[in-house]
């Protein structure tokens, strides 16, 4: 059926059952037996059957979809990614849509089942009535929820797919068809308007901004490889179709206002617009190409009826193109991700849309506390215990270089000509780290996890504030006798401690973070200028004369530079270390052990629910065995101060035998070593930015949890105060009614 607006087609999946692959993950990594879940692996398999076969725009698909993609997204928190299922699913788009892509990746399986929500919602879209306006309204919502759904997928499930996507899913693909269904629900709009008789202006900022979205979408669609040229044109001409309807309607307005001089202008701008339009003419199916050339030819009537009158008539000056004001935009849609597709575990359980979660009996809750915990103690011993001390040595390993101005004042006198080779290297791995954006970025990254963190620890004060003040207010209200309970800070002590605990790590967060900007600051120039060519390193690096090295003064180079020489191959053998050290950890997969832990412990509490604590000393043995490398710190440092020690010494006796010769090696010394300080310092910076990324991480996870506890806690003492006045009231009607009683028999007491 020929329609002047685009659906997104369906891709095609093979059948393919996901209970083999994970029946053979339980057996392999869980110490239950696969029989347990046979309705759980039936269940899974029917879903997807049913969520496949989706290919007809009928509403019933919707639930298919979403039910299936709801477990989807529950198991994949209970399974890895590649869990060994190889999706195999045909292309919708592209020019190789009888190739499948084949991928062992679960996100990749519910990028995919998504995409044919989308494709259907479009496709229920096309079919539905466009005549009325709450056909139109239908229609716009349908493509809403397209979109919605298309961004969810750009935005939640390709980051998470841990490689790059098919091109079918990659970034310039879904920008492509998420604007062109933001267009096509814009349009909707504005065709509901213009039955609906708006007004001429509004109907215009209507029509611009869908003018604008089919812009973007066809921008976006030239650089995908697998938007097709038929859609670029459909949506280069819908683009200048709108541009023109919105000229046009403008034109009306002005016509209305009788500011006649600009109508002309705009109806000259309708029509050139109209005219590009139709440059797309023999792209265009035949319903596209009827609305422009119909508005082509309208227009084209109004600007003869609108030149001729005010040529004969009005006489108004006609502004050129340049003094038209633009036109206002108005956005009347937004993407809307369906709830089943946002927070699909909502919909999973026994009394809800989707049913029971699947596999939900495969492990206790408590073995991933465990891991969690093991995780958190496994990066504080390697990260905090045992790479920051080492890496703090190197620190004063490049201070103590720095001080003796070392390499440089070496470097200045074995080569006094052109780029000793350790600076070139530096140089070269400024360039290809790209240092200075990579620490803009890191330095942008930063400030925004800092003001995450500081927003949610706002949050949290606010809460806090309000629950102090309300108690003051109900003291001041009932006075002490009557309001007796604890104040905020007396109720919570635990609680006001961590808020001034949280305060400090983000004062003292954000002083560092100065003193980091600062250091970069002090060393950016010289980083510009690592990061040029060497040429211009040579240019920059004033040369020496070369002259006769003396014996004595030979021997004390060729000493000091041995010296120099242990002191990199330390450091270089400290580095590997730490990389062998994080790759280990990496390594670490606690899961098949924990699972063992886990039959070890039900055999000895078997009636008793497993806790994380049950697993304490099994973490303390898992830890232990970095125990060495603590360990090996302190002989580490020992080995270094000695060998700094000797260097010292070395350069004493090395100084005293240059002494006697030219100045000029000064020069050339001190800026050979700012380049090497500056290189150092980069190398500081990058690794205190690494830390305070991961600072503000795991600072925002705590602040998030502390606020979760402020709203609990300050939930309960709003509780307990409606409670306590309800408790007040009552005794104080008791009393009343009391004394009110007791009158009468006053009264007789004072009777003659």
């Amino acid at each position: 059926m020929i329609s002047n607006i685009i659906s997104l087609p369906f891709r095609v999946a093979t059948s393919q059952p996901l209970s083999t692959a994970i029946r053979q993950y339980i057996s392999s990594k869980y110490n239950q037996h696969p029989d347990m879940f046979k309705e759980d692996f039936a269940e899974i398999d029917a879903l997807r059957d049913s969520a496949v076969q989706v290919v007809e725009p009928h509403v019933s698909g919707v639930k298919k979809i979403t039910a299936y993609a709801a477990q989807l997204v529950w198991i994949s928190g209970k399974f890895p990614i590649d869990l060994g299922v190889d999706f195999k699913w045909y292309p919708a788009l592209g020019y190789s849509k009888d190739k499948p892509i084949v991928l062992n990746n679960l996100k990749f399986e519910l990028a995919s089942v998504l995409y044919n929500l989308a494709a259907l919602y479009s496709q229920l879209a096309i079919s539905s009535n466009r005549s009325t306006t709450e056909g139109l309204k239908l229609v716009c919502n349908y493509f809403c929820l397209a979109a919605g759904v298309i961004r969810h997928i750009q935005e939640k499930i390709i980051p998470e797919m841990q490689k790059a996507p098919p091109i079918d899913l990659d970034n310039s693909t879904l920008e492509c068809i998420q604007h062109l269904l933001h267009a096509q629900a814009q349009e909707c709009f504005w065709r509901k308007a213009v039955i609906d008789r708006y007004r001429d202006s509004s109907v215009a900022k209507l029509a611009a901004m869908t003018s604008d979205l089919y812009g973007i979408a066809a921008d976006w669609g030239t650089k995908s490889e697998v938007i097709s040229s038929e859609w670029i044109h459909f949506a280069t001409a819908k683009h200048h179709h709108f541009a023109a309807a919105a000229q046009f309607r403008q034109a009306c307005d002005c016509l209305e206002k009788k500011k006649y001089g600009e109508e002309v202008a705009r109806l000259r701008e309708s029509i050139s617009s109209a005219k590009e339009g139709l440059k797309e003419a023999k792209y265009l199916n035949k319903l596209v190409y009827e609305d422009l050339n119909n508005l082509k030819n309208k227009v084209a009537e109004d600007l003869n009826r609108a030149e001729r009158d005010n040529d004969m008539i009005y006489l108004c000056p006609v502004p050129p193109k340049t003094e038209l004001k633009n036109l206002e935009r108005a956005v009347m849609i937004i993407a809307k991700t369906p709830l089943e597709v946002s927070e699909p575990l909502s919909f999973l359980g026994e009394k809800e849309d989707f049913g029971p979660p699947l596999f939900a009996k495969l492990v206790p809750f408590a073995v991933h506390v465990a891991t969690s915990i093991f995780e958190q103690r496994l990066d504080r011993t390697v990260n905090k215990s045992i790479i920051l001390p080492l890496e703090n040595l190197t620190i004063e390993i490049n201070s103590k270089l720095s001080s003796l101005s070392l390499p440089g004042s070496l470097q200045a006198i074995e080569k006094p000509l052109g780029l000793p080779s350790t600076l070139a290297s530096h140089a070269e791995e400024i360039r290809q780290s790209d240092a200075i954006a990579r620490i803009r970025r890191s330095f942008s990254d930063t400030a925004g996890l800092a003001q995450l963190a500081a927003s949610k620890f706002d949050e949290a004060s606010s809460y806090i504030i309000a629950e102090r003040t309300e108690n003051e207010r109900l003291k001041a209200k009932y006075g002490t006798d009557r309001w007796t309970r604890l104040d905020s800070a007396s109720a919570a002590p635990k609680l006001y401690k961590k808020l001034n605990e949280i305060d400090d790590y983000l004062k003292t967060a954000a002083k560092s973070d100065r003193l980091i900007h600062e250091k970069f600051q002090g060393c950016k120039d010289l980083l510009y200028i690592l990061s040029s060519g060497d040429g211009e390193i040579r240019n920059f690096v004033p040369n020496a004369r070369r002259v006769a090295m003396s014996s004595k003064l030979e021997e004390q180079v060729l000493k000091l530079r041995s010296c120099l020489n242990e002191v990199t191959r330390l450091e270089s053998r400290r580095r590997k270390k730490i990389e062998s050290l994080l790759e280990s950890a990496k390594k670490d997969d606690i899961n098949p052990a924990i699972l063992d832990e886990v039959t070890r412990l039900e055999s000895i509490y078997p009636a008793q629910s497993l806790v994380p604590t049950h697993f304490e000393e099994f973490l303390e043995q898992r830890l232990s065995v970095y125990d060495s490398h603590i360990i090996e710190l302190e002989s580490e440092e020992k080995e270094q101060n000695q060998l700094l020690r000797k260097l010292d010494n070395l350069h004493k006796d090395f100084i005293k035998a240059r002494s006697e010769y030219d100045s000029s090696f000064k020069d050339r010394e001190i800026v050979l070593q700012s380049l090497e300080d500056a290189y150092f310092q980069y190398k500081e910076i990058v690794s205190n930015l690494e830390a305070g990324r991961k600072f503000y991480n795991d600072l925002g996870r705590m602040v998030e949890k502390f606020k979760d506890e402020i709203k609990i806690w300050t939930s309960k003492r709003g509780d307990e105060a409606v409670i306590l006045e309800r408790t007040d009231f009552q005794k104080t009607h008791f009393l009343l009614v009391h004394c009110i009683s007791t009158l009468p028999q006053l009264g007789t007491l004072y009777s003659y």
